[in-house]
């Protein structure tokens, strides 16, 4: 019905407009008696053989909503309802910020991708606990950024303040210095730049009584030299994982005529590359740290593609919205078939 009906409406209005609108209609239909638990009943899939443990938390299903689509926390238990065994929301900033001018979402429906220039639009840390304070069990990733105003030389300061408000209501944290969407942030994935970043939020973490699971999301963009430093910081900064990976700023091999529109690229067109880096961290590092793989899921074999290169858990985002949240059952019930 998704793919049939729902998404040619949708997908004949602007990207952006859609996602407030479907925002909008979820957080409405699920306050009508009933409805979340039908939503529930029809996409869950509850099985002991999908429950995985990772960086000490544990998951009741491997796949999860990445950052970007639920970025200020105001629909995470909705989007549970579909069968999401976690939920990560931001990009979040100390400070509300606008984000790019508009227009800055783009389809590329012939190769099945977004461009998204949208540079950590949302409204502030602060706005996001207040919403997280209600939370009744969904299990949160917290993603975090700097303001677009900051200084890099200042980043830590940024992170730091979204650590700290955000350390009571998420259940792990991830680092994201790999946007292409805010001016100069990409050059914080340089070695030092990122230990002296993540060293200090570890140092912060290590005070508390039960530290909390920091991970470093990662571009696709990385060379492998580059890819070799965050196994080197990964191990040095202790921290418990990475997510691999990002949107990329490549254009390789595009068909849609739209495709000369900057900003990061996900969707399909990401699918192989971004499983080219969860294999070669995985083997490059022998499997000393969890990955999560996010990038181009677009059916249960994708899915599958990734974890058997090493990623333990997944995300979604592109291809939620172009298969719709039967996906979410379809690979789920494809992991349990394999045992």
């Amino acid at each position: 019905m998704y793919k049939s009906i729902i998404r040619p409406i949708l997908f004949k209005f602007d990207p952006e407009s859609v996602h407030h609108f479907t925002f909008s209609s979820l957080k409405f239909i699920n306050k009508i008696p009933g409805v979340s638990s039908l939503i529930r009943a029809n996409c869950q899939v509850n099985d002991p053989c999908l429950e995985r443990e990772v960086f000490g938390l544990k998951f009741k299903n491997p796949v999860g909503l990445a950052a970007g689509l639920d970025k200020d926390a105001k629909l995470y238990s909705e989007l549970e309802n579909f069968g999401f065994g976690f939920i990560e929301i931001g990009t979040l900033t100390p400070k509300g910020q606008p984000g790019n001018p508009l227009k800055r979402l783009f389809r590329l429906r012939e190769d099945g991708g977004l461009i998204n220039r949208m540079g950590f639009n949302n409204g502030g840390v602060e706005e996001a606990v207040k919403r997280l304070k209600k939370n009744k069990g969904t299990l949160i990733g917290g993603n975090i950024g700097k303001n677009k105003v900051t200084p890099n030389e200042e980043a830590t300061s940024d992170y730091e303040i979204c650590f700290d408000a955000l350390f009571p209501y998420v259940d792990y944290f991830v680092v994201n210095v790999s946007s292409p969407n805010t001016p100069n942030l990409r050059a914080l994935q340089d070695k030092e730049p990122l230990k002296a970043l993540l060293n200090a939020l570890q140092v912060k973490n290590n005070t508390k009584a039960a530290p909390k699971p920091i991970l470093l999301k990662i571009a696709p963009d990385l060379t492998d030299d580059q890819l070799l430093d965050i196994i080197e910081i990964v191990t040095e900064t202790k921290i418990a994982g990475v997510i691999a990976t990002n949107t990329t700023i490549s254009r390789e091999g595009l068909l849609s005529s739209n495709k000369v529109e900057t900003g990061g690229l996900s969707g399909k067109p990401l699918t192989k590359r971004s499983t080219e880096v969860i294999r070669f961290l995985s083997e490059k590092s022998n499997k000393a740290f969890p990955i999560i793989g996010v990038g181009g899921i677009h059916s249960a074999e994708d899915a599958l593609e990734k974890l058997e290169a090493g990623a333990s858990l997944i995300q979604l985002y592109t291809g939620f919205i172009y298969e719709g949240p039967a996906l979410i059952k379809e690979i789920n019930k494809k992991i349990i078939a394999k045992g």
